[in-house]
């Protein structure tokens, strides 16, 4: 087997496996940010229950969830700095824009409380401590992934 058959091969697992470390370690550094403002409880209410511990875990799954589909779409450009980091931008506004003012507060109205529905794409003060919390897990997730890239190409 050539090494290009190889590569191709453990190429999607690879993607993955290291897209989730990414991932998590993205979340760690976010999760504690989140922490410090106070804002784990509400995570947790996301399976509906009001507790930091709780919702620091259900973080943690969401950030390897999302850090995974990060490391299959970022994985061929990862080894260009530049490129994965502004990626890496780019996919924690998205996610802000996706979690935190369409999802979160939509699954919140069910979970929750029904008024939060009313926070559907509502930007105030949390908001923006927010946007800052998912560029910063893109950035530090890109900057994981980039390095081990670079490692499995060595």
């Amino acid at each position: 087997m050539s090494t290009t058959a190889h590569t191709t091969q453990a190429g999607f697992g690879a993607r993955i496996t290291n897209g989730v470390i990414a991932g998590l370690v993205g979340g760690v550094v976010f999760g504690m940010l989140m922490a410090m403002m106070g804002m784990l409880p509400m995570v947790g209410m996301l399976i509906g229950v009001e507790n930091a511990f709780v919702g620091f875990l259900v973080h943690l799954v969401n950030s390897a969830i999302i850090g995974a589909i990060f490391g299959v779409i970022a994985w061929g450009f990862a080894d260009n700095i530049a490129a994965v980091l502004g990626a890496g931008m780019i996919y924690g506004v998205a996610w802000w824009v996706l979690g935190a003012l369409i999802v979160m507060p939509l699954w919140l109205s069910v979970t929750a409380d029904p008024k939060m529905f009313d926070m559907v794409f509502k930007v105030g003060s949390d908001q923006w401590m927010s946007l800052m919390g998912h560029v910063i897990f893109g950035l530090i997730a890109a900057g994981v992934l980039y390095g081990l890239r670079r490692r499995v190409r060595s």
